[in-house]
């Protein structure tokens, strides 16, 4: 069933979340911008007074999904909690997407392989990174965490291990209930935090 717009409502969120039902459902590439619109329930020029093209409403999609992703891990970040606490609420933040919004989960994982200059174009990814080797080396200061590890490479591997989780729910590899996200989060937290726990 497409949405239609109710008076008032803002169009371009109304447009992105119909693009990315319908990438989800049918793949990027097979979509055109006339499936979007109809799916917005939006007239077709409208799509393209938000947006120059679908690759722009990909980007959008891309860009606003890990600059809310940030805004969050932000956030645990001022709390100060220590370092394993703030990893184990970060692993939260990136899993409990599949909870919220599976669509959304699709698109990214099939896309960002489609679609590889997305990930050297979109500095909000580099960003990620460097909110990840923040917590590690935090961590690492404190005591908390072993220093005789890369915070850099440490971090790349935390984001391997939640794509690869991620991946597995979108292929249908991997069960992906509540209940199978929530015993995700706690066993790479377990991994990872006893993996980095400091023992000298």
């Amino acid at each position: 069933m497409s949405a239609r717009p109710k008076p008032g409502q803002d169009k371009r969120r109304l447009i992105i979340d119909a693009a990315v039902r319908t990438f989800a459902r049918r793949g990027y590439e097979a979509c055109r911008v006339g499936d979007v619109a109809a799916e917005a329930g939006v007239a077709y020029g409208l799509v393209y007074h938000y947006f120059h093209s679908k690759d722009e409403l990909l980007e959008t999609i891309f860009r606003e999904t890990w600059t809310l992703m940030l805004e969050a891990i932000a956030e645990v970040e001022k709390l100060g909690e220590p370092a394993p606490e703030q990893l184990r609420k970060v692993i939260a933040i990136i899993l409990r997407t599949w909870r919220r919004d599976p669509d959304l989960v699709r698109v990214l994982v099939r896309e960002v392989t489609r679609t590889p200059h997305l990930q050297s174009e979109i500095t909000e990814l580099e960003q990620a990174f460097e909110a990840l080797e923040r917590i590690i080396r935090r961590g690492q200061d404190a005591g908390e965490f072993t220093r005789n590890l890369d915070a850099r490479i440490v971090s790349w591997n935390i984001y391997g291990a939640l794509e690869e989780l991620l991946t597995g729910w979108v292929m249908g590899q991997l069960p992906g209930r509540d209940e199978d996200v929530s015993r995700a989060e706690r066993a790479l937290h377990t991994l990872l935090c006893r993996g980095l726990v400091a023992t000298d």
